[in-house]
């Protein structure tokens, strides 16, 4: 069964939207980042989907969430050092990085230039979840 979403979401420039500053789970300096949408703004699995800018010097703390969701970084630009639980990899543009139920997760800055991504954390385990499923019209 859907819900009906209480505001709609149809669009927006990510790139023009208002950013706030915060420290990003106990991580190194101050980030930039602005909630797009939540699960009470669209109707699927979704808990949040979020835009962050992340300076040279500074980090997305290593943090986890609950095991009930997964969450996801698509960086968009810069060049970053991803932790996740005890390895250690680099992002660029382009990658899109799965953050498991549970999982130790954290990003740095590794470059001169910020790191842009984009954030978005799903239900996990929903049983209506039609994410990858062949055939599906969208």
């Amino acid at each position: 069964m859907t819900r009906q979403a209480t505001q709609e979401f149809h669009r927006c420039n990510i790139f023009r939207l208002p950013l706030r500053p915060e420290v990003a789970h106990g991580g190194t300096g101050v980030i930039e980042a602005v909630r797009i949408a939540t699960g009470e703004t669209v109707d699927g699995g979704c808990d949040f989907i979020d835009y962050a800018v992340v300076p040279a010097g500074t980090s997305i703390g290593d943090h986890r969430h609950r095991l009930d969701e997964e969450e996801f970084y698509l960086v968009l630009s810069g060049i970053g050092t991803m932790r996740l639980e005890d390895r250690t990899f680099p992002v660029t543009a382009g990658d899109l990085v799965r953050n498991p139920p549970g999982g130790l997760h954290g990003l740095v800055n590794a470059g001169p230039d910020p790191v842009r991504l984009f954030i978005f954390q799903l239900a996990a385990g929903q049983e209506n979840s039609t994410c990858g499923t062949r055939g599906t019209s969208r």
